[in-house]
């Protein structure tokens, strides 16, 4: 599967008798039924580690994109109707700012590996703590209340899986929270946001700004809010979209499923 496709439904699972195996690029299950997969002995296998180095410098990219307004500069430096560059033409510093983690498992924490070397202070939340000897490697102080968290930083980076209870994590009372000089950075999945929260958010100057990976639907309607505002910077969903990354993802997938035929047990099997 390649972008959660083709589509995994009863109707073709029925029309498959002697599949054996269904490997999933990306780290991501949300697509997938499991127990429908299991009911028909389909294993199921997954590339979770290969695409955590290159999300986390994805999302530092969009972290630093968006608070020196890197896409509007660029526009500004090649629009044919520029004159002059204006004095008051102001980003914010990520050097010294606070970076509340939402998420901190392998992608998060490479993500708090890089902003240590900005100086950032770091705030995370996460479903359990992690060691002392993690935190103090990258001076990540743990947050038990995700409101804790949002009230303090001046950029909050999405880093969770999509569950039932991850599902719309971010709404309009999370996003309240928020300082109003604060940047929402998703390198997760869209519907972790509540997408029609963030528009009324960014449209009320409740937030500043956000830097979007992923939307829901993939891509956006061309007439959407989101692709209007100078205020927002939305990438393909593009996280893992390295050279070497998708070549090691092809090759990860191409072993569960060499793996899943011959019998033998599957590497990155999802259970």
């Amino acid at each position: 599967m390649w972008y959660h496709k083709p589509v995994i439904n009863e109707e073709l699972l029925q029309s498959l008798p002697n599949l054996k195996v269904v490997a999933s690029s990306g780290v991501g299950i949300d697509h997938l039924d499991l127990k429908l997969l299991s009911s028909y002995g389909v294993k199921v296998s997954n590339t979770p580690f290969v695409v955590s180095t290159d999300t986390a410098d994805l999302g530092m990219t969009l972290m630093l994109a968006s608070s020196r307004r890197l896409v509007e500069g660029h526009e500004m430096a090649v629009s044919p109707d520029t004159e002059y560059f204006p004095a008051d033409w102001l980003g914010a510093e990520v050097s010294g700012a606070t970076l509340g983690i939402v998420g901190m498992g392998t992608i998060g924490y490479k993500v708090a590996e890089r902003a240590k070397a900005f100086e950032m202070k770091i705030l995370y939340h996460n479903r359990s703590q992690r060691k002392k000897e993690e935190e103090s490697a990258v001076g990540a102080v743990y947050c038990k209340k995700i409101d804790d968290l949002l009230q303090q930083s001046d950029f909050v980076l999405l880093a969770v899986n999509l569950t039932p209870q991850t599902q719309k994590l971010i709404g309009k009372r999370e996003l309240e929270l928020m300082k109003p000089t604060a940047t929402l950075i998703n390198i997760s999945r869209g519907l972790v946001v509540d997408q029609d929260a963030l528009v009324e958010a960014l449209q009320n100057e409740v937030i500043k700004a956000a830097a979007l990976d992923v939307t829901y639907p993939e891509p956006l309607p061309r007439d959407h809010p989101l692709l209007k505002m100078k205020n927002v910077i939305i990438t393909p969903h593009i996280g893992s979209a390295t050279k070497k990354t998708r070549w090691i993802m092809m090759e990860e997938m191409t072993e569960s499923i060499e793996a899943g035929l011959a019998g033998r047990p599957i590497p990155r099997e999802v259970l």
